[in-house]
């Protein structure tokens, strides 16, 4: 075919009567423009149209199942959501709701009483507040209480976590001036006491999320730090990243910080509590209203279906056994590992691959050393892409030669799935 044969955008866009038709025409003619140019040629127009128009209304967004064995999957969304969870974010979203609205007073309200209340009581603190993520909720505390004053914080807990979120950055933007104290693998309660000047606003500890120092190390327990702090009258803040509710292995609990006398805690929603992105910050009711009352708070504030969202996973947690039961974080992490081989056999059986002994991970920053015994279905390598171009997409891991899809993060009716997806594509 020559450039001249090439049909005109409006004769190409004719043959559908799809709203997207001419700009999809636009693009199926400039790709063959180069086909041709380059000396190839550019196949069926009429096709190339429907894949284009195709391809520009499909989601982008997806739901995919995770076989990687990484619980709290940072690229894969983080949490899956419990059916309660999801039931609120229907009910809210279907319609209008009270958001900013007292009902009983039938004057403007805030949005953030809707959770304060069932987070005063699986805490035990004065007050909370929810905001979009974690980040967000440190940069709030440090913003509202430290800004153009100093933080102290152990060298050992400068850390980055994912996407190159660092915490000196973070002080930066909040207007903060960074401490560092003690050294990188020994800092003692000592070493804070020491820094403390007339500049300081705030004692910062931060969980080693996503790594842990092994060997000849050091770091103060929250007691500790919380003595220090109230002699000089300093907030302790204690920024947990995954903070769990319930005990999960060695992971700090949120109610374990405040006894142990932080007066602010921030964590997340979507890790180990098992909820929707978002950022938590509980402690005394002086220091959150004041970071209620900070302009910043406007803008890193949550929104009606991530409250409805953490409103449904938090009321789970009010008894404790369904919580366990029913959050699915928390089921795949503690399930017994007779269960998760039982799934990879029913898979392998299926799909034709072998039952092979694996270990599974937490992720999400939370529990970094943690191996939890699992069991995965192993199939040919080649499978890894076309399963992944599926739908719905499954992700898996390679790992000598071969592709292994891990039972512990694949719900029984999602095994269904995965079986149905490699026949597919066989």
């Amino acid at each position: 075919m020559r450039l001249r044969d090439l049909p005109s955008v409006d004769e190409l866009a004719r043959g559908s009567d799809d709203a997207l038709a001419v700009e999809a025409a636009r693009a199926v003619l400039a790709r063959a423009r180069e086909d041709i140019q380059a000396g190839a040629e550019p196949g069926d127009l009429a096709a190339r149209l429907r894949r284009e128009l195709a391809e520009a209304r499909a989601a982008r967004l997806r739901r995919a199942l995770n076989a990687t064995g990484v619980i709290v999957h940072t690229n894969l969304g983080r949490a899956p959501l419990a059916e309660a969870a999801l039931a609120r974010v229907t009910e809210v979203g279907r319609g209008y709701s009270n958001l900013e609205y007292d009902l009983s007073a039938g004057t403007r309200g805030t949005r953030q009483d809707h959770v304060a209340g069932i987070l005063r009581r699986l805490t035990g603190a004065e007050a909370a507040l929810v905001v979009n993520n974690n980040a967000a909720a440190v940069l709030l505390a440090l913003a509202a209480l430290a800004e153009g004053r100093e933080v102290l914080v152990s060298r050992g807990e400068l850390i980055e976590i994912g996407d190159g979120f660092r915490i000196p950055d973070v002080l930066a933007r909040s207007g903060a001036r960074l401490v560092e104290v003690g050294t990188t693998n020994r800092t003692r309660a000592a070493d804070y006491e020491r820094a403390i000047g007339p500049d300081t606003a705030v004692v910062l500890r931060v969980h080693q999320s996503n790594f842990r120092l092994v060997g000849f190390t050091e770091q103060p327990p929250v007691s500790e730090l919380a003595k220090v702090a109230k002699r000089h009258a300093l907030p302790l803040v204690d920024d947990l990243g995954s903070g769990a509710l319930l005990r999960v292995e060695d992971e700090p609990s949120v109610r374990e910080s405040l006894e142990a006398g932080a007066e602010l805690v921030c964590f997340s929603g979507d890790k180990l509590l098992g909820g929707p992105q978002a950022g938590i910050v509980v402690g005394t009711a002086e220091l959150v209203e004041r970071l209620r009352r900070h302009p910043l708070q406007r803008a890193v504030r949550a929104d009606k279906l991530t409250l409805a969202a953490l409103e449904g996973t938090l009321a789970l947690y009010l008894e404790p056994e369904r919580a366990l039961r029913e959050i699915p974080v928390l089921r795949m992490a503690l399930e017994d590992a007779d269960a998760v081989r039982a799934r990879a056999e029913r898979l392998a059986e299926r799909a034709g691959g072998q039952v092979e002994e694996t270990v599974s991970r937490i992720g999400g920053g939370a529990l970094p050393l943690a191996e939890l015994p699992s069991f995965a279905c192993a199939v040919e390598e080649e499978l890894a892409a076309p399963l992944r171009a599926g739908d719905p997409p499954v992700v898996g891991v390679v790992r000598d030669g071969r592709l292994l899809l891990d039972c512990r993060t694949l719900s029984d009716a999602e095994v269904d799935e995965v079986a149905a997806a490699i026949s597919r594509c066989r």
